[in-house]
């Protein structure tokens, strides 16, 4: 039996990740609709998220790095294993991050969905970047000033935290 490397092991469980993602929510869809399912993906990122920062907080926070600087590590960590491409500024009280490509929404255009990335979009980047922001400040306040699946047809998203310090 051929073993498999760790990047081929690594593309494997991501792509695992995201195609059951979109599978669980079909099935969902289908038996109750697509409101419901969204309702319930919400969930159900609010929950994983929380996982996620948890765990990466757990990872960083004995680097000796401050408590922002965990936050911004862990934000990157996040993004670029799922596998956005973006650009992460921290600048007086404002971490903003310029996302030029977004995994999710690539799989909706591939999968000819793309007409409903915009209320998906919508409603899961705020559930989810909100309460993994809240892992690590309360304080911390998501705002989305740009959406690359909203009917604009914006290149980019642009999310801003204000920073609570």
């Amino acid at each position: 039996m051929k073993k498999l490397t760790q990047g081929e092991v690594s593309k494997y469980l991501y792509q695992s990740y995201s195609k059951v993602d979109g599978l669980w929510f079909m099935k969902v869809e289908e038996q109750f609709g697509f409101e419901k399912a969204l309702e319930i993906d919400a969930d159900v990122w609010k929950i994983l998220s929380k996982i996620q920062a948890r765990y990466l907080k757990l990872k960083l926070s004995n680097a000796g790095i401050t408590a922002k600087e965990v936050f911004i590590s862990a934000l990157k960590i996040k993004l670029y294993l799922d596998g956005y491409k973006f650009r992460l500024i921290n600048k007086d009280n404002l971490i903003s991050i310029k996302i030029t490509e977004c995994p999710w929404h690539n799989i909706l255009i591939r999968s000819g969905r793309e007409g409903l990335s915009e209320k998906i979009g919508s409603i899961i980047c705020k559930t989810e970047y909100s309460a993994f922001a809240y892992e690590f400040d309360s304080k911390y306040k998501l705002e989305i000033c740009s959406r690359i699946c909203n009917s604009k047809k914006e290149n980019f998203c642009i999310f801003n935290f204000d920073d609570p310090i």
